[in-house]
């Protein structure tokens, strides 16, 4: 039991850090910019304000108007994720990421719901993807590390554990031994 919760922690952190602000949360669109439509502005206000049935009304008011804007499909993917929805967000994420492949923000939480099923690889290709975007995110680093120490790549786990803390010092590698893969059932 107590190996199931040293390895669980480091997903656990990634979570909080997420539900603290740290991580992407509700996305917006660029100010100015033409996806900018009422709906959408009053659905990340409701978004915001906690009244997620309303922001979901309002999110699909704007796909009605634009079913490839990218901001709505991210945001009822995060809607989904925050209720552990996972299928579901990883349905939107998807979504988001074929109107901008790279979309920071989509990378980022589609990379968590891989890893928080279990898989690793795609978790660890999507963060390698993000950081080409944006190499100074810390938290990609940092989940990139969790997803190679549990494929078994302890020294390149390392090594982002290391960038993260370099970029963000509230980052600390998780403590403990380095994950082993485990067997195949």
């Amino acid at each position: 039991m107590g190996r199931l919760v040293r390895g669980l922690a480091p997903l656990l952190l990634a979570l909080v850090l997420i539900s603290c602000g740290l991580g992407s949360n509700a996305t917006t669109p660029p100010p100015g910019g033409s996806v900018g439509s009422d709906a959408l502005s009053q659905g990340l206000a409701a978004h915001t304000a906690g009244r997620l049935d309303e922001a979901i009304s309002l999110y699909f008011q704007a796909l009605s108007k634009d079913p490839t804007n990218k901001f709505a499909l991210f945001n009822l993917g995060q809607i989904e994720h925050t209720k552990n929805h996972l299928v579901a967000a990883e349905a939107w994420y998807r979504l988001a990421l074929q109107s901008d492949n790279t979309m920071p923000s989509a990378l980022y939480n589609l990379a968590l719901v891989r890893q928080a099923v279990g898989d690793s690889i795609e978790s660890a290709s999507l963060l390698r993807s993000l950081i080409k975007v944006d190499p100074n995110n810390a938290l990609a680093h940092y989940n990139l590390g969790i997803a190679l120490r549990s494929l078994g790549q302890n020294a390149d786990a390392t090594s982002e554990f290391a960038t993260a803390q370099r970029l963000d010092s509230r980052l600390v590698a998780p403590t403990g031994s380095p994950a082993r893969p485990s067997p195949t059932r």
